[in-house]
């Protein structure tokens, strides 16, 4: 077994949000999020069936939900989001990467 980064292999030219599953099982999977200056589309919510614990390692972000006020995230700030709470990001800082680290469970 070889031990991995959470901030190594990080494109220079990031055109596209970058999502990585880092573990995955039946019951919890763990992801690497990548952004710089990345929003979720303008139409339409994330609406998940499991539960999703979030943590920004780097960066800094806004979470937008349906109905609540925005929550601003910036380094180590970190948030529990119940299943099919409607949200969406509307802000990733557009100067620097912004690492998540997300939890479904």
């Amino acid at each position: 077994m070889k031990p991995d980064n959470i901030y190594q292999s990080i494109p220079a030219s990031l055109n596209q949000e970058i999502f990585e599953q880092l573990v995955q099982h039946e019951q919890v999977t763990i992801e690497r999020i990548i952004s710089r200056g990345h929003t979720s589309p303008d139409t339409g919510w994330y609406d998940q069936d499991k539960n999703e614990w979030l943590i920004v390692l780097k960066g800094a972000a806004t979470i937008a939900f349906e109905n609540d006020a925005d929550i601003h995230l910036t380094e180590g700030s970190y948030l529990n989001i119940p299943a099919h709470k409607k949200h969406k990001v509307s802000w990733t800082d557009p100067t620097t990467e912004t690492i998540w680290l997300a939890v479904h469970y």
